[in-house]
């Protein structure tokens, strides 16, 4: 195990701690190394330490680069303590499970050294050593949570941050997955997961997801433990995700982001290189797509075989591309919870065409700080204009910048965050 402890360095970083507020110990497992990448957990647990805080997170890592990120995240939390978790032992978790009811989801990050860990720490330990809170993240990290002994320690409250409902993106994927092998997956995933997610909303104190959809769908599976769902928003980091100069946009150039090898940005990029990209450039001849995000699949790296179209991979920096595009485009098929990718090219403020599946979990306004596109003609028309338009693009990116200002900085979800807490705490005292 890497272990890795200490108390944050708050100054040298520059952070402020609050006096005004109650330190909470917070035991928060994420099922994936928290990395820029896995934004929500990455940014809520640097924020509730920048907040006083005291939080020790528990995790697993598959990669030299992962290993490394946990290194450079020590200094902003009190402890991490983290298990290697391969590829190996991740299907070896699942082949298992396929016998069973548990969904693959949830058994893919188990990891025996850490659950032992979590036990230990959640067991009947002196006051001076427990925790407030245990905070879980995804589908993946909630088996964590059923096995804390809790019998011997009343007062720890249980927060899943479930973030999406996982059900209704497999009840979605089943029916519109450009990828036949999603489609099977999420049909033999779907029954499972419907009744897990079912029993986790009754075994926690409280479960949280990103959107109102998210939560009329887990309520359904809940019955009478709807008071035990709540809505906490994505956020976006602001400062990394800031636009650039006026003069830096590469002309007629349009950008589409995504980690390349789910099913859902896949659906998504072949939409649009389907029914939207031919328009475009006949209308725009010299217009040019780059397609960002790691790990394409083979259909994704294929179509870059067509010269105006660029496909990245992996980069250093998504936001430099979000912020020298004209224009950036969501054509989403399927999907839950609030898109980053929405999120984070409005922050760069760069004008967002989006379909109603990516901007229906969103306060935005179609025609104001976003172009919400209902069917595929508008799509193409609203991308030609906003290319041929650059005070329309001027308005509408500036128009987005304000909205994610307002509304999705990482330090008010946190602060959502760190009330809810207060709250459960408070009401199991």
């Amino acid at each position: 195990m890497l272990e890795f402890s200490g108390e944050v360095r708050q100054r040298e970083l520059g952070w402020q701690t609050q006096t005004d507020i109650v330190t909470v110990k917070i035991l928060y497992v994420v099922p994936y190394t928290p990395t820029e990448i896995r934004v929500r957990p990455y940014n809520l647990i640097r924020q509730l330490s920048k907040k006083g805080h005291q939080v020790t997170v528990a995790t697993v890592w598959s990669t030299e680069a992962e290993r490394a990120a946990l290194v450079g995240l020590r200094d902003q939390v009190h402890q991490i303590w983290a298990e290697p978790l391969s590829r190996g032992r991740s299907i070896c978790n699942c082949l298992i499970a396929i016998p069973s009811y548990r969904p693959l989801q949830s058994v893919f990050s188990w990891q025996p050294a850490l659950a032992r860990r979590i036990r230990s720490a959640t067991a009947d330990v002196e006051p001076r050593d427990r925790f407030d809170v245990l905070h879980l993240e995804h589908l993946r990290g909630a088996r964590y949570g059923l096995q804390a002994p809790r019998e011997n320690n009343r007062k720890l409250a249980v927060v899943w941050d479930s973030v999406d409902c996982i059900s209704l993106l497999f009840s979605l994927a089943a029916k519109s997955s450009a990828r036949p092998m999603s489609r099977w997956i999420a049909r033999f995933e779907l029954g499972r997961t419907r009744r897990m997610e079912s029993e986790l909303v009754h075994r926690f104190d409280r479960t949280l997801v990103t959107s109102e959809r998210d939560l009329s769908a887990l309520a359904s599976l809940a019955a009478d433990d709807c008071e035990r769902l709540s809505i906490l928003g994505n956020g976006v980091d602001l400062d990394h995700f800031s636009p650039g100069p006026s003069d830096a946009r590469s002309p007629k150039t349009i950008v589409i982001s995504g980690k390349m090898s789910y099913h859902a940005n896949i659906s998504m990029v072949l939409r649009f290189i389907t029914h939207v990209w031919p328009f475009v450039r006949r209308q725009v001849p010299n217009a040019q797509l780059w397609i960002v995000g790691k790990d394409p699949s083979s259909e994704i790296a294929a179509l870059e075989s067509d010269p105006q179209i660029t496909v990245t991979g992996e980069v250093k920096n998504v936001a430099d591309y979000l912020r020298r595009a004209e224009v950036a485009v969501a054509p989403i098929v399927y999907g839950v919870g609030i898109q980053n990718k929405v999120l984070e090219a409005m922050a760069c403020g760069t004008p967002v065409v989006v379909s109603p599946q990516g901007s229906s979990s969103l306060a935005v306004k179609h025609g104001l700080n976003v172009i919400v596109a209902e069917d595929d003609e508008a799509f193409r028309s609203a991308v030609v204009e906003l290319l041929q338009n650059p005070r329309r693009r001027n308005e509408l990116g500036a128009a987005a910048r304000r909205y994610v200002e307002r509304d999705h900085g990482w330090d008010r979800i946190a602060s959502q965050l760190e009330n809810l807490y207060n709250g459960i705490i408070n009401d199991s005292a």
